[in-house]
């Protein structure tokens, strides 16, 4: 076998819309959408560094359907660049950017092949240098935006080659319960069809699903809500003489979104709160000097300052002043080292002895031992849920959508419901007596702060 590189990346979403920050500072939300191209653009100067023979992209070049033409002609763009240094590319189309959906009806370059919906065309690709055959790619677009055949079942080897097989699809291996349920497919199924390197699409956290034979999710190229944090970018892909791929991970993003836990335990007032607020927007901002960050803030642990953060508005008025000041840098389009705080998710509790309590013979023991089974019962957490919200259900409105909450937010109703109970029925407001062990683990009250100024969170596109 002949040595060689390739370049796998997936999901580009390009000209995103980056739901749920509707209410950013007009300069900042004009970054965010040109951060899905600035990272296209990496992603040409890592294929043309690194001299990869080929490119291939497993699907949702575009964030949508009915694709912008400033997102067709800026990704045309990319492929006329890696053109120019003789670098072919092979794609194919998913649920966002299935074959069906309008766009122009300009051919291909020559050097990019798009394969088609219908069944896995095999290409032979030749290496930059010298022309020898190196490689067979094979792929298949979605002809609609659902396709929930196991496409992967239509996939086999050349007759008689012995030549690297690499498979593009688009699709959620193994039944992942985060992302639509689209082309499903076993890592079974991929093993069984004998190819050399599977070079997947659709679920945007980067994973290896498997060794040997390598099936990849490179992640997409550029994070679009708190939901997708850390770095993001591709991998290159070296395969030996004997056939072993090699992965190396290239960041590309250029806007880096994540979450950061600060612990209440320990501090003595609001000011001491703030303070520790503002030195992890400083060290974020150290750690990451030439991109801008987004992030959201978990409070967690159990302290005199949850009364503060639960009662008294203290969270929405530094998420103000936060983002006022990093509007100022904007302003000055000083986008590197800029960190917008995106919320705070508060998680925090009084400072009670919750083991304590959970002994007790009194209706807020029941109520937290109650909590507790519910939420390590997932057919008694919905019975709980169900009957609750009952009342609510009579809506036909807050009834679809009460419908499509996950069993993470149910979760998260139930901690904030029995740390309420706690704060209400504990007597501590009355006494202002603090009880003991307030490294109590697992009693989170669950609050957001949105962004967006009217306390809700925009839902994450579906990938």
């Amino acid at each position: 076998m002949i040595p060689f590189r390739f370049l796998h990346a997936a999901d580009l979403h390009l000209d995103s819309r980056f739901a749920g920050l509707s209410h950013l500072p007009q300069g900042i939300r004009s970054y965010l959408r040109e951060s899905t191209f600035a990272a296209l653009g990496r992603l040409v100067g890592v294929a043309v560094a690194q001299r990869v023979d080929f490119v291939v992209i497993s699907g949702d070049v575009y964030d949508v359907s009915d694709a912008s033409l400033q997102g067709q002609l800026r990704f045309r763009e990319a492929l006329e660049e890696l053109g120019r240094h003789g670098i072919q590319v092979f794609l194919i189309h998913g649920n966002h950017d299935p074959l069906d959906g309008p766009r122009l009806s300009a051919a291909p370059p020559e050097h990019v092949t798009v394969f088609g919906g219908s069944e896995p065309e095999r290409v032979t690709v030749r290496r930059r240098s010298d022309g020898a055959e190196i490689a067979v790619v094979s792929g298949i677009s979605y002809p609609t935006s659902k396709v929930t055949e196991n496409t992967a079942l239509r996939f086999s080897r050349q007759p008689g080659s012995s030549l690297f097989h690499i498979g593009l699809l688009h699709g959620n291996v193994d039944g992942d319960l985060q992302h639509e349920t689209y082309s499903p497919c076993t890592r079974k199924d991929l093993i069984g069809r004998g190819y050399d390197y599977w070079a997947l699409g659709h679920i945007h956290k980067r994973s290896t699903l498997h060794a040997h034979p390598p099936i990849v999710y490179p992640g997409n190229i550029q994070g679009r809500s708190i939901k997708e944090t850390g770095p993001k970018g591709c991998y290159t892909v070296d395969v030996s003489a004997e056939g072993a791929a090699v992965l190396r991970f290239h960041e590309l993003d250029y806007v880096r979104w994540q979450v950061r836990e600060i612990s209440i335990e320990g501090l003595a007032d609001e000011a001491e709160w703030t303070r520790a607020v503002e030195n992890a927007v400083e060290d974020i901002r150290e750690e990451t000097p030439q991109m801008m960050s987004v992030v959201r803030f978990r409070l967690t642990g159990r302290g005199d300052i949850h009364k503060v953060l639960a009662e008294k508005g203290a969270a929405d008025d530094l998420l103000t002043e936060l983002q006022r000041r990093e509007s100022v840098r904007a302003e000055r389009k000083e986008y590197a080292g800029l960190v917008w705080t995106e919320g705070f998710s508060i998680e925090t509790g009084l400072a009670v002895d919750r083991e304590l309590l959970l002994l007790e013979d009194s209706f807020l023991g029941e109520m937290l031992r109650l909590a507790g089974h519910s939420a390590g019962d997932a057919a008694g957490l919905d019975e709980l849920v169900a009957a609750a919200l009952r009342p609510l259900m009579e809506n036909q409105e807050l009834r679809r959508l009460l419908l499509s909450v996950g069993p993470e937010e149910k979760q998260e109703w139930l901690r904030s419901a029995a740390e309420l109970g706690i704060t209400l029925l504990s007597g501590l407001e009355e006494s202002g007596g603090v009880l003991v062990n307030p490294a109590e683990a697992g009693m989170e009250h669950s609050a957001e702060i949105a962004a967006d100024g009217e306390g809700q969170q925009g839902r994450e596109v579906e990938e």
